[in-house]
């Protein structure tokens, strides 16, 4: 149950976000389900295998390409959700902060 309130969770803010991001397309709700479904897969999935794999870039620049990390994450979402884009590599970076951000907010609130 804890995990599809944090999907609908992220679907809200992800969808809301689209609104105030000029950057970024979500065209339904419903896409916006699907792309929390994939972006829970790819951090669970593709990003600690980034995150090893470029383990010493990442120290040497003090944690920024963690950036680059989370772009691929969202990159690598808008190819596989048809009705989702996102214009450039700032506006990635920008909603995949918010988007953690405003998620982390709402779903700690919550009791487990």
């Amino acid at each position: 149950m804890n995990l599809i309130v944090r999907l609908i969770i992220t679907a809200v803010v992800a969808f809301g976000l689209s609104y105030i991001l000029p950057g970024v397309h979500i065209d339904t709700f419903g896409t916006a389900l699907i792309l929390a479904v994939v972006l829970g897969i790819l951090n669970a999935v593709i990003k600690p295998i980034l995150v090893i794999l470029t383990l010493p870039i990442t120290l040497i620049t003090l944690g920024l390409f963690l950036l680059v990390i989370n772009f691929l994450i969202i990159y690598f979402a808008e190819k596989v959700v048809s009705g989702f884009s996102v214009d450039g590599f700032w506006w990635a970076i920008i909603f995949s902060f918010l988007l953690s951000l405003v998620t982390s907010i709402l779903s700690g609130s919550e009791k487990d």
